[in-house]
């Protein structure tokens, strides 16, 4: 497997090549601007096979071997793709590596940019996720 892209943006990595048009649906709610305010979710989109099927412990490890910092990884993997709200998987990289929580693309926004900034923690998202483990926004999402 491949180390992690170097890019200056948070990444949203594709695992699960199985459905080229969630893939483009996903892609375009993550861009979508916030209501009301229109912030922005700074990341790049990677698309690269040698990382289909990858567990969160393979990427653990790619993050660790690219050279470059990274305090956090959203993943499109199965579950992202065949749920009808496809929450994006994200991954801890620094505090406890490996921990995770899912994320609505609408809100990805918020947890992109205050965890690029270190606004907040990994902890205050993956601790305020509703009871099948996705944040929704601390307001319970849209």
């Amino acid at each position: 497997m491949n180390p992690l892209p170097a890019t200056p943006d948070a990444l949203v990595l594709r695992t699960d090549f199985s459905d080229n048009t969630a893939w483009r649906e996903v892609c375009i709610a993550i861009s979508a601007p916030s209501p009301g305010d229109g912030f922005l979710a700074n990341v790049s989109f990677v698309e690269d096979r040698s990382f289909e099927g990858a567990t969160v412990s393979d990427l653990v490890s790619a993050a660790g071997a690219g050279g470059q910092y990274r305090s956090f990884l959203f993943v499109v993997d199965g579950a992202t793709i065949r749920e009808t709200d496809h929450p994006v998987l994200v991954i801890d990289l620094a505090d406890q590596p490996g921990r995770s929580f899912r994320v609505i693309p609408s809100e990805m926004w918020g947890v992109e940019n205050n965890l690029s900034l270190a606004n907040m923690d990994f902890d205050e998202f993956a601790d305020a996720v509703d009871a099948a483990g996705i944040f929704r926004g601390f307001d319970g999402g849209v």
